[in-house]
């Protein structure tokens, strides 16, 4: 009998580990799109169980849109929310396509949506005749817990490039999806309405190089960089900034 009570024991006690070990190595993943004219970075994440998130969708095109919807059928994933880093035109010209065809909410800061209401009226001038808009279901805060499946992503409040501009932190893996706000060997332009380069700098100085130097940027243009490479290189605002 005391044989057998050991035996069952060590047996939950194997099955804690293995379910503490797989906790452990959970991860958030993170695919890149680059669609439309302005080369931008649409992202998805989502976690272990398929749990998914579609982050500034730039899908104008219905080749473009087929490209993502084939690689999430194809990984299984269930896309549950739509989330805006902000939102100018090159960020969220698929949002109402996405809301409608995953039949999902749309989250943005709400200090864009003038930005975001704004985007119907200058649309046409850049070629985008048959834009659709789309409108807020729920707000995003700083500080927030935002949650994908399992894993949770921080909202961070990095504005400058746009007043109500956010970026999605995840700690556990050291990613972050940062629109535009820093790019490799760049930042985010600020000489568009709302715009405050002096935030910017100050935001990123502040915000994003508090993170771990390890932590992979995914920007809204261009390839990924490190938080730790941009201080040190960064001409705008790492150590060796030259503007």
């Amino acid at each position: 009998m005391i044989k057998k009570s050991i035996s069952i024991i060590q047996i939950k006690g194997i099955i804690h580990y293995f379910a503490a070990i797989s906790h452990t190595f959970a991860m958030l993943h993170i695919k890149s799109f680059t669609f439309n004219p302005f080369q931008e970075n649409t992202y998805l994440a989502y976690d272990d169980q398929g749990s998914a998130v579609l982050v500034d969708p730039g899908c104008h095109t219905a080749g473009e849109r087929a490209e993502l919807e084939n690689f999430i059928q194809t990984n299984g994933l269930k896309v549950e929310n739509l989330l805006n880093t902000h939102c100018h035109i090159d960020h969220v010209l698929g949002n109402a396509w996405a809301k409608k065809r995953f039949g999902i909410p749309l989250w943005i800061h709400e200090k864009e949506v003038s930005v975001l209401k704004s985007v119907e009226v200058y649309a046409p001038n850049y070629g985008f005749h048959g834009f659709e808009s789309s409108s807020a279901d729920h707000f995003l805060s700083e500080g927030q817990e935002f949650k994908v499946g399992q894993e949770m992503l921080k909202v961070l409040f990095v504005p400058g490039h746009a007043p109500g501009h956010v970026v999605f932190y995840h700690e556990k893996s050291g990613q972050c999806i940062a629109g535009d706000t820093l790019f490799r060997g760049s930042i985010g332009r600020t000489d568009l309405p709302g715009g405050n380069h002096e935030l910017l700098l100050n935001k990123i100085r502040t915000v994003l190089f508090s993170l771990p130097d390890e932590t992979i940027i995914y920007s809204g243009h261009g390839p990924e960089t490190k938080i730790g490479f941009e201080k040190v290189y960064n001409p705008f605002v790492g150590e060796r900034a030259v503007y």
